[in-house]
């Protein structure tokens, strides 16, 4: 069984307690719950991680070489601000795909910029929680073809 990572960013833990109109109500344990099924129907494994911290997330995306198949991450904040986790994306030789909740083109002007999106194959976002599943049948593909 193909093993995958999924990386969420600051503040995530928060979701369905901050700005529903633009995150949407699903919690992140509700997120996670639901890429487990689905992976699971793929015959993916996941490991679910959420950081706050920069350097936790960049240790973290170091461990995808010797650990998995793939990378999904939602680097949140740290989309536009990040030079470290891009760089330690285009570290990784493995297949990632950048994901979103939101549209972040449809967001403030700060927002449209994805700095760690250069570091990845893809880039998923404004389907709300849909954007993980997405991005779990994205990697899939890359994985196996």
């Amino acid at each position: 069984m193909k093993k995958i990572l999924i990386i969420n960013g600051p503040n995530l833990n928060l979701l369905g307690k901050r700005e529903e109109l633009i995150y949407g109500k699903a919690t992140l344990e509700d997120i996670k719950n639901n890429c487990e099924k689905y992976s699971s129907k793929l015959k993916l494994k996941i490991d679910f991680f959420q950081f706050n911290n920069e350097g936790e997330i960049i240790d973290k995306i170091q461990e995808v070489e010797k650990k998995y198949d793939g990378l999904i991450i939602n680097p949140a904040a740290y989309t536009h601000s990040s030079i470290a986790i891009l760089d330690s994306l285009r570290a990784i030789k493995k297949p990632k795909i950048e994901i979103h909740l939101s549209n972040i083109y449809s967001r403030e002007d700060y927002r449209k910029k994805s700095i760690t999106s250069e570091g990845v194959d893809g880039l998923i976002c404004g389907f709300g929680e849909n954007s993980y599943i997405l991005g779990i049948e994205a990697i899939h593909k890359l994985i196996y073809n």
